[in-house]
């Protein structure tokens, strides 16, 4: 009886993303090394991604976390892949012998792993790219909003299309939401100068071009309405940490 009540708790969430029997994920883990050491874990984390997640669906990517309460630790991202592929996932002798031996010891106790269903419908991957810099933007959603953030997110896209359209973005929501951390929807910016962090894209200007006069103050209360807040953060891709590359293909997000 408390699972249905907990899947009936989760339909909000599940409403926003599963529209289909098989969609993209991501598998995010956060890693802190112990601060004596980095440089032992970045060498045993290099060396486990180059063996066990260098290729195919399981190919992993290692960022440094530049901002935010997590400042200092790395996100080691796996995927995009459906659900479906977790079924064939290397649980080999060889893989959890290298994690616990060569990896594990040198982090500590402050991680988690959360998953993320990429909304293709409201992302845009124009052009191809190399990974260099991600700006996350990440979201609490008020229970029961599900719908209004699709909607509002649907008039987002238009306007990025309509004025930014060599602007890769991405949104994800949080499979296993929580009422508790916050970070139920991301929306994922990708960058190769700081100096984006200063620019003013006056993307209020374009909204209202494209919606008429005021109406971005109306998105502004709608979203209001329908969030928490939320908070940010700046990652940044480690290309030597990694197994995979940095070379992202705009076919493969679309």
């Amino acid at each position: 009886m408390k699972k249905v009540f907990f899947l009936i708790l989760l339909i909000p969430f599940l409403a926003m993303s599963q529209n289909n029997a098989e969609y993209a994920i991501m598998e995010n883990t956060l890693l802190t090394p112990n601060s004596a050491d980095v440089k032992k874990f970045e060498t045993n984390i290099a060396s486990h991604n180059k063996q066990f997640h260098a290729e195919g669906p399981f190919g992993a990517r290692v960022y440094y976390i530049a901002s935010g309460e997590n400042a200092g630790s790395y996100m080691w991202v796996m995927g995009p892949l459906p659900w479906s592929a977790m079924d064939s996932r290397d649980e080999s002798e060889a893989h959890t012998n290298d994690w616990n031996s060569n990896v594990q010891p040198y982090i500590s106790n402050k991680t988690a792993t959360t998953y993320w269903k990429f909304e293709n419908g409201l992302s845009s991957f124009p052009v191809d790219f190399t990974l260099d810099k991600l700006l996350l933007d990440f979201y609490d959603i008020k229970r029961f909003q599900g719908d209004k953030v699709n909607s509002a997110m649907e008039k987002v896209k238009k306007v990025m299309g309509d004025a930014y359209k060599d602007m890769a973005y991405g949104i994800y929501m949080n499979e296993m939401p929580s009422t508790k951390d916050g970070k139920d929807m991301v929306a994922v910016y990708f960058f190769d100068k700081y100096s984006f962090m200063s620019e003013d894209p006056k993307f209020v200007d374009s909204y209202n071009k494209l919606y008429g006069d005021g109406s971005f103050k109306n998105f502004l209360k709608e979203w209001g309405e329908i969030t928490e807040g939320g908070s940010t953060e700046l990652w940044i891709f480690q290309p030597k940490l990694s197994g995979l590359s940095g070379e992202i293909q705009a076919a493969d997000r679309n």
